[in-house]
C-alpha cells in the first residue's frame, strides 16, 4: 500500500481539524501566569501563560479585550477561559482567549484597585485639591436616576433641612454602560451654566457591578475637574468607590450627603434667636453703662454750677502767675548778683586801677607798650600814661636793670 504524503498545509490543517472535534477544548479554563503581555495597535492582545513546567500562547482578539474591566499585567496570577487550536499558517497551537479573569479575587476589584492606585498617584485624592462647601447653598444640583428612591430621599431630607435651597435634578442612569458619559455628561453640563453652588452625585447601594459606574475613570477626572464642590453619595456606608476618593466630600449614603450639604434649619432658628438674645444683652449692658456715665456726669460740679469751672481755672490762673512772678524775680536776683560779681572781677582787673596805685604806662610813638629799655634808646619819643594824665617824653638814656643795680 502505497503511503500518502502531505503537504505542510494539509498537516497543520489536520491537526487543527483534531482539535476542533475535541470538544474539551473548546471551552477550556486554563490557570497560569501572565507573561510577554503585548497590546498591538490592531487592538489584539497576546500573551504567554505558563507554569512551572511549560508555557501556552494565548491570543485575545480586540472584541473580548474591550470586554476586559482590569489592566493585565505580567506575573499577574490568571484563569483564562477559551478555545485551543491551531493557526494553519504557522502551525503552532495556541489558546484563543475569549475570558481572562484574576485568579483568587474578582476582575472588578482588581480594575477597582488598579483605578485607585493610578489616580492616587496622579495627585486626584488629594486632600490640598477638595473644594470647601457652601455653608449656605442657594441651588443644588443632584446627577442620579430620576427612578430611584435615593432621589426621593434626598429631596425629602433638603426641602426638611433647609427649604430655602433650589434643588435641582439631572436625571442620568446609575447603572449600566451608559452611565459614565451620561454622569460625566451631567457634571460638565453643571460647570458650564453654573446651575448650582453645589452638586450631589450618587445612587443607592448594591452589588459591585450595580455600582461600577461611580467607579468609572471617566467620572471620576470629571469630579476632579469640577469647579463647583461635590459631595459624592454611593451605595451604603460600607460601599467604596473611586468617586468618593475624588469628590471633595463623601457621604455614607445619599441621605448623609442631603444633610452635609445643608444645615439644619432648626438649629439655624436656634442660634439666630441666641444670637438675637446675645446681641439685645450686650445692647442692654451697653446702654446700662452709658446711663451710669451719664448719671456720674450730670452729678459733677461743672454741670450743676456752670461758672464753676472758669472758676476753678482762673484760681489755677492766678496761682501760675504768682508763680511765674516769683520765679521771675529770683531769676532777676540771681543774675544781678552774678553781673555784680563779674563787674567787681572785671574791675579789678582794669588796668586803670594798677595806674591809679603809682604805676604807669609807656608807649612808643606808634602806640605799642614799651616792656624793655631796648625798645626805648636814646631820643625815643615816648608817652607815659599816669593814673591822671599823660606825659610825652624823650628819652635821654636807657639802663638796664643790671646797670641800676651797679650804680648804686
Amino acid at each position: 500500500m502505497e503511503q500518502h504524503i502531505f503537504g505542510v498545509t494539509e498537516v497543520n490543517n489536520l491537526v487543527k481539524l483534531l482539535l476542533d472535534d475535541e470538544p474539551m477544548l473548546q471551552n477550556i479554563c486554563v490557570r497560569g501566569e501572565l507573561s510577554n503581555y503585548k497590546i498591538y495597535p490592531s487592538g489584539h492582545h497576546y500573551f504567554t501563560l505558563k507554569d512551572p513546567e511549560g508555557a501556552l500562547r494565548c491570543v485575545m482578539f480586540k472584541g473580548s479585550a474591550m470586554k476586559l474591566r482590569f489592566r493585565p499585567e505580567n506575573g499577574m496570577k490568571v484563569l483564562v477561559t477559551g478555545r485551543v487550536t491551531v493557526f494553519p499558517r504557522d502551525g503552532a497551537y495556541q489558546l484563543y482567549c475569549s475570558q481572562l479573569t484574576p485568579e483568587g479575587v474578582g476582575d472588578l476589584y482588581v480594575a477597582f484597585e488598579q483605578l485607585k492606585a493610578k489616580l492616587h498617584a496622579e495627585g486626584l485624592f488629594d486632600p490640598a485639591h477638595k473644594k470647601p462647601l457652601p455653608a449656605y447653598p442657594r441651588r443644588i444640583a443632584i446627577i442620579t436616576s430620576s427612578a430611584g428612591a435615593a432621589v426621593h430621599d434626598m429631596i425629602r431630607i433638603l426641602r426638611r433641612r433647609y427649604p430655602i435651597a433650589r434643588v435641582i435634578l439631572l436625571p442620568v442612569r446609575v447603572q449600566g454602560p451608559e452611565a459614565p458619559p451620561e454622569i460625566v455628561g451631567a457634571i460638565r453640563y453643571a460647570n458650564r451654566w453654573k446651575v448650582a453652588d453645589l452638586i450631589i452625585t450618587g445612587r443607592g447601594g448594591g452589588s459591585i457591578e450595580d455600582l461600577w459606574a461611580f467607579n468609572d475613570e471617566r467620572v471620576a477626572r470629571a469630579i476632579y475637574d469640577s469647579e463647583l464642590p461635590v459631595i459624592s453619595a454611593v451605595g451604603h456606608e460600607p460601599d467604596v468607590t473611586i468617586s468618593d476618593f475624588v469628590a471633595d466630600a463623601r457621604a455614607s449614603t445619599p441621605s448623609n450627603a442631603a444633610e452635609i450639604a445643608v444645615p439644619d434649619q432648626t438649629e439655624l432658628l436656634r442660634y439666630l434667636r441666641d444670637s438675637a438674645a446675645r446681641i439685645a444683652q450686650a445692647e442692654t449692658g451697653k446702654i446700662t453703662l452709658q446711663r451710669q456715665r451719664l448719671d456720674t456726669l450730670a452729678s459733677k460740679r461743672v454741670l450743676r454750677d456752670q461758672m464753676a469751672y472758669v472758676q476753678d481755672k482762673r484760681m489755677l490762673l492766678t496761682h501760675a502767675q504768682q508763680r511765674l512772678g516769683d520765679l521771675g524775680g529770683q531769676l532777676v536776683s540771681r543774675r544781678r548778683e552774678k553781673f555784680s560779681a563779674l563787674a567787681a572781677a572785671l574791675d579789678a582787673m582794669s588796668p586803670l586801677k594798677v595806674l591809679g596805685r603809682g604805676y604807669a604806662m609807656v608807649q612808643d610813638e606808634s602806640g605799642a607798650v614799651v616792656r624793655s629799655y631796648r625798645e626805648a634808646p636814646r631820643g625815643a619819643k615816648v608817652a607815659v600814661t599816669l593814673g591822671e594824665g599823660r606825659l610825652e617824653c624823650t628819652v635821654d638814656r636807657s639802663v638796664s636793670h643790671t646797670e641800676q643795680e651797679e650804680t648804686k
